[in-house]
């Protein structure tokens, strides 16, 4: 499911006592005109005062600040600046947009997400902090860190709120922490969302339980790879070495470690910025160095079977660095943020745990072992990897926001749903881009968790989905439709524009996808159809994006790459209207 959306806006400003909004922290636009910066200045620079000088466009107002979350560049030299705001020094949630700048600097359009003044209406808090900690500890049931200030514009209009972290909450599956918002003048809950991307939503695991139905992977590994050592100059450690695991799902596959001796492995690799995976031990871990390092005498790890630890973290290492791989080489993105920093995961997470996670305090993946019931091994699939670790990259992009979450943590509404779509059709070209005959690519999602429909989602007759029911096109109900069965509108979009509508067989899988209107589409190719997905992603959404909002980033993604009045832009377009996303039924401001 969806992760929240609160702590990664901006560093709030803590506050100790009931407090009123304080003065102007940033300069506000400069009184006269204001030119943008040359290019010549850094493009933050640039878009800083394009957005200042454009404030009609933008939305800036008097006492904002920008502070720079990306820098996207162009290979024709055009940059998208993603910035995050904050009015009076406090951080604005749902205030993120992206500027788009010329490759000489020059103002070219803004992406945001609020389409309102950010300024609150009320500037005196009257709840103390302490106040609001109560009320957030007694909605999360758990344990409440300091109230900080902020400005909540996420709801058509802004007010002043008080942002709280709750740990070891009973609210979030196996204890883990929620962000709640608290009004700060009425104390009502303005909203409270779990810190994890679950891959098990409450209501999917709710409706397997009422079925009588468990998940029963299939296992076993297959002939491969041999290990392979990598001799290192005497007393020359630490250095890469080249090994092999025993996968639960995948086979045989290899791995890269590292050696730090000459009969000592640790499962890190240097090559993919020392990505690693560790051992939770059973514990509720939201802290990456408290986990247990996996080390290994000979460099063969894993069994195959979960009668060895090392086994499921074999599963984990070898997705996540088919993740990081899929990403690099199909859009030299360096890394989950693109900083070229290494991802990390953790196996063995809590005591019978059926889930695997995204866990945005942890900044890592989390898997369970399994509850024992419905989920019976350890949830390390390949594709629930690039599922989840999708999630990340969409947290340091756009930052898909739910529009409400339940007292059961279900989440809903399109932007939420947007992001599991985004998670199942990235998570989908991992597979493909991996290329294992043990865990074929397709587009199904979840269809080696062995449940009894075969698949948990699919990308080309979403509603074939009954566990979920999810939907295959749009409708005005489905602005407030559980994220994951509203997944299905911009899942089939997707699929749509890649491998077009009617019946065809893609790797021994028969897809047969309908329309909205029974009218034909022809597709583009998945390799297209995913580079304007991606490009969409990270230059045209932001926090608050739904599927209209989704369906002009990808015209705007297909107008950049190849042209406006081009096969690609036409299929785009025609690939929404064939899930009933058109310009014609785009709901007004505000839904």
């Amino acid at each position: 499911m969806r992760r929240p959306h609160i702590r990664r806006v901006a560093i709030a400003v803590a506050v100790t006592t009931a407090a009123t909004l304080p003065g102007p922290a940033f300069a506000s636009a400069p009184e006269g005109p204001v030119r943008a910066a040359t290019s010549a200045s850094s493009p933050v620079a640039a878009a800083r005062a394009a957005a200042f000088a454009h404030a009609s466009a933008t939305g800036v107002t008097q006492g904002d600040g920008l502070q720079v979350k990306d820098v996207m560049t162009d290979p024709d030299g055009k940059q998208h600046v993603r910035f995050v705001r904050t009015h009076r020094g406090l951080p604005v949630l749902g205030g993120d947009m992206v500027v788009h700048l010329g490759k000489r600097g020059e103002y070219l359009g803004v992406t945001r997400a609020a389409d309102h003044v950010v300024k609150p209406s009320t500037v005196e808090a009257k709840l103390t902090p302490e106040q609001a900690e109560r009320k957030a500890e007694a909605v999360a049931k758990g344990d409440a860190g300091s109230a900080r200030l902020v400005v909540d514009a996420r709801d058509g209009a802004a007010a002043l709120a008080y942002q709280v972290l709750v740990t070891d909450s009973d609210t979030t599956e196996a204890g883990g922490s929620s962000t709640v918002v608290v009004d700060a003048h009425t104390g009502r809950i303005r909203s409270n969302t779990p810190n994890t991307d679950e891959f098990i939503s409450p209501s999917l695991a709710d409706t397997l339980r009422k079925r009588g139905e468990s998940a029963t992977p299939r296992t076993g590994t297959a002939a491969g790879p041999a290990a392979l050592t990598s001799a290192a100059a005497a007393g020359h450690y630490p250095v890469k070495a080249t090994g092999s695991g025993a996968s639960l799902f995948a086979g045989k596959v290899p791995l890269i470690t590292t050696r730090t001796a000459r009969t000592s492995y640790l499962l890190k690799d240097p090559t993919r910025w020392n990505t690693e995976t560790r051992d939770a031990k059973g514990q509720e871990l939201e802290s990456f160095a408290r986990g247990k390092t996996f080390t290994d005498a000979d460099n063969k790890w894993g069994t195959g079977t979960t009668a060895a630890r090392t086994t499921a973290a074999v599963d984990a290492q070898y997705g996540i660095t088919q993740t990081l791989d899929f990403y690099k080489k199909a859009f030299g993105r360096k890394g989950i943020k693109n900083n070229s920093a290494g991802a990390r995961g953790m196996v063995h997470f809590g005591n019978k745990v059926g889930n695997a996670f995204w866990d945005s305090t942890c900044g890592c993946m989390l898997y369970g072992d399994g509850d024992g019931d419905l989920f019976k091994k350890p949830l390390v699939v390949l594709d629930v990897t690039g599922h989840e670790l999708t999630h990340g990259v969409v947290d340091a992009t756009a930052a898909l926001e739910p529009t409400r979450v339940d007292q059961d943590g279900n989440q809903y509404g399109e932007p939420g749903a947007l992001n599991e779509s985004l998670a199942d059709v990235f998570g989908s070209n991992v597979e493909f881009s991996a290329n294992n005959p043990k865990n074929p690519p397709n587009y199904l999602v979840g269809e080696k968790l062995g449940l009894a429909q075969k698949f948990l989602r699919r990308l080309d007759h979403p509603s074939l989905d009954l566990l979920e029911q999810t939907i295959d096109y749009w409708s005005p109900a489905a602005y407030d439709t559980e994220v994951h069965a509203g997944s299905g509108v911009s899942s089939h979009a997707y699929y749509l524009l890649a491998e077009g509508s009617g019946r065809k067989t893609v790797g021994g899988v028969t897809y047969d996808s309908p329309t909205y209107d029974g009218s034909p589409v022809t597709g583009i190719g998945r390799t297209k159809a995913t580079a304007i997905f991606y490009r969409a992603l990270t230059r045209y959404m932001v926090s608050t994006t739904d599927f209209h909002d989704a369906r002009i980033a990808t015209l705007k993604a297909a107008a950049d790459m190849y042209g406006a009045s081009s096969t690609e832009y036409k299929a785009v377009d025609t690939a929404w209207a064939a899930v009933n996303v058109t310009v014609a039924n785009t709901p007004a401001a505000g839904h």
